[in-house]
Order: structure tokens, then C-alpha cells, then sequence
């Protein structure tokens, strides 16, 4: 078996992989990316909703709210500057009758992180939204769209032109680290072992099962794996939406919201239903359980215009009654394991924060 010698190892190529290794690449260091799979980009960072978040819903001490907030203005700054689609779309929060107090609670979570939010009452909700039911409202208007596959495309490209490399069907089968570095035993048709002196765990929903079978790591410290599979359809054809629409949060996520693609075509999701492993079928069923969330706050959605479109898995690190959790990026101040950083639930806002993740995991590195 070959063993190929390089600086530094990123595991897995999603969007949050390739923008540390770009980071890596673009500050002196020799990078690869490692990705199981065929294509980059195959599994959370092609099922989401691609929405840009402002930063309403984190606490204010959190790596979410922190990574949200700088990497949304990275994000908007880069995308203006690359070729990578996005707009500006601005987002309504909207509450029913008895909402009244999570509403309050996005308004004072977002006022704790610095995010200005514009309040409207049901007489002028109905004015700037009248095809809306809602007694009350918050307009975010730093929220908006980006093309995921732009801004890889686009992370893959400056990796490539700093002098680093992607290789794809290359899974990570094993890892080692001790007092020289840090060894992976790569499979695929070409199975080789690579020795390196940094390496960052970024595989998504697999980054947990890898650091449970990582030799010389204190697998005690690994976080239990939850999934939580969030599902999409879109809407055909016209409709009276500029903006994304959200209801208040619901455990798990952000409850059955409204956004855009850049083509203006709707699409309502995700939904929350935990499950054992990762899986991505979608129910046609399930539509059922949409038209009677989206109807109470939209009663003209026509149900025979939505389509099963895609579904995305989030890797949770606390099931379903455990209330906020956030981002865990481990490095050696808190495993003892020098030049190895372990990303552990980087769920949404993981594409929105993902240039300000890049930083972080550079820092933490030096």
C-alpha cells in the first residue's frame, strides 16, 4: 500500500470542508481533501434550504450565534465578489393567537445578538403580506438565498488555484494519531495510507462514527449521534411570496417555512421527524401534515401544486426534548490531541457560518 506524506488532511468535502480547506490552502498550508463519496457536496450541503441566516434564533454566548453572525457578512461580502448566486430576500417571522411569546422570544434572542428585527401588528402585516394569517411579525432584512453549488464550485476553484486537491470515492476506513502526526487509512479503488501533520474531521453525519474509531483519541469524548430528517416540497407554478415566511420555531428546527430558489420557485420545509440513521426518502404522505401547517398561516395554499422535492438529515447532538445545543469544534485544548480538530454537529447555520467556521478551524490549527 502507497503512504503519501501531506501537510494537512480535511475530511469530507461539503461546503463547511472545502471552505477550511481553501482557508488552509490560502494561508501557506499543503491541503486534501479527502471525500467518500463520488461528487462533493452529496450530503447536508445539497439538502438544505440555502437560505443565508441573519442570526435570530442562537444564544448569545454560542459558537452558532458568533459563527452566524461573522459568516454572514463573509458570506454576503463573497458572493458579491465571486460567482456565486444569492439575494437579499428578507424574512417574516410571523405568530398565530397564542404565539405571542415565541415571538418575544425570537425578538429578545435576536436583540441579545445585535440583529435589528422591524415588528408589524396584524393591520400592517396584512397590508405588507395579505395573503398571510398572523397576528403579529418580524421582519429580518439581512436573511437571504445563496446557491450552494455556486459558492463549492466556487470554494473547490480558489483550493485548487492555492495549490490544494480534492479526492473524491477516497472514505477515511481509519484513523490514528500519536506523537508524530496523524495517520489515515484511505479506502476506495486506489486504498493507500496517508501520514500527515494536521487534520480536521468535517465528514457531517459520518464525522461522529469516525472519531468513535480513531486510534490514540479519547473516544469518550464523542458526542452520541442523532438525526433528525427534515423533508421538502416544492410549490408549481405561481405565487404571491417575495420574501421567505417562517412561523415561530418548533423543537428540532424551524418549523415548516416558505423560501426561494433564486428562480423565485417556492418550496416549503423542512419538517422534523428523528430517525436511527441517515436516510433520505421522502413520503408523499407527509404532504399532508404540510397543507395543515402551512394553511394556518397561508389557508390559499392550493395542495395539489406541491411536489416531493428532496430531504436532508441534521446531525443532532441531543435528541428531541434537549432544547438548544450547539456547534462542538474540538481541538487539542480540549482533547489533548495536537494538530486534529473534530466538527461535531454542524447543522444550520453550518452554510451560512461556513466561512467564519473556516477561520475559527484555522485558528484553532495555529
Amino acid at each position: 500500500m502507497e503512504t503519501l506524506d501531506i501537510d494537512t488532511v480535511v475530511i469530507g468535502a461539503g461546503v463547511v470542508g472545502l471552505a477550511i480547506a481553501r482557508e488552509l490552502a490560502q494561508a501557506g498550508q499543503e491541503v486534501i481533501v479527502l471525500e467518500r463519496e463520488a461528487h462533493y457536496g452529496e450530503g447536508i450541503s445539497s439538502r438544505n434550504s440555502e437560505v443565508i441566516h441573519a442570526g435570530l434564533y442562537y444564544p448569545s454566548d454560542s459558537l452558532k450565534a458568533r459563527l452566524c453572525l461573522q459568516g454572514r457578512e463573509l458570506l454576503y461580502d463573497y458572493c458579491a465578489s465571486h460567482p456565486v448566486g444569492y439575494r437579499q430576500t428578507g424574512k417574516w417571522v410571523i405568530a398565530g393567537e397564542s404565539q405571542g411569546d415565541a415571538l418575544d422570544r425570537v425578538r429578545q434572542a435576536a436583540c441579545d445578538n445585535g440583529v435589528t428585527l422591524e415588528p408589524a401588528g396584524p393591520s400592517e402585516l396584512a397590508r405588507i403580506l395579505p395573503d398571510v394569517t398572523a397576528r403579529a411579525g418580524l421582519y429580518s432584512p439581512r436573511t437571504g438565498i445563496v446557491s450552494s453549488h455556486d459558492l463549492m464550485v466556487s470554494l473547490l476553484g480558489e483550493l485548487e488555484s492555492a495549490g490544494g486537491q480534492l479526492v473524491c470515492q477516497a472514505p477515511v476506513v481509519a484513523a490514528a494519531s500519536d506523537e508524530q502526526g496523524h495517520q489515515l487509512e484511505v479506502g476506495g479503488e486506489v486504498p493507500c495510507r496517508v501520514r500527515c501533520r494536521r487534520v480536521v474531521n468535517s465528514a457531517g453525519l459520518g464525522a461522529i462514527g469516525l472519531a468513535r474509531n480513531w486510534q490514540g483519541y479519547d473516544t469518550a469524548l464523542c458526542p452520541a449521534p442523532w438525526y433528525a430528517r427534515g423533508v421538502y416540497f416544492s410549490y408549481s407554478g405561481r405565487h404571491p411570496f417575495n420574501t421567505l415566511v417562517y412561523p415561530v420555531p418548533e423543537p428540532g428546527g424551524l418549523g415548516v417555512h416558505l423560501t426561494l430558489d433564486l428562480a423565485g420557485q417556492a418550496r416549503f420545509g423542512p419538517d422534523v421527524e428523528w430517525i436511527d440513521e441517515p436516510e433520505y426518502t421522502v413520503d408523499p404522505v407527509r404532504v399532508e401534515r404540510f397543507v395543515a401547517s402551512v394553511r394556518r398561516w397561508w389557508p390559499g395554499l392550493e395542495p395539489h401544486r406541491l411536489q416531493p422535492a428532496y430531504a436532508g438529515v441534521r446531525p443532532k447532538l441531543a435528541g428531541p426534548d434537549a432544547g438548544f445545543t450547539d456547534f462542538r469544534i474540538d481541538d487539542a485544548e480540549y482533547h489533548g490531541v495536537g494538530g486534529l480538530v473534530h466538527l461535531f454537529g454542524i447543522e444550520s447555520p453550518g452554510l451560512t457560518a461556513s466561512l467564519a467556521i473556516a477561520r475559527y478551524v484555522r485558528e484553532r490549527l495555529a
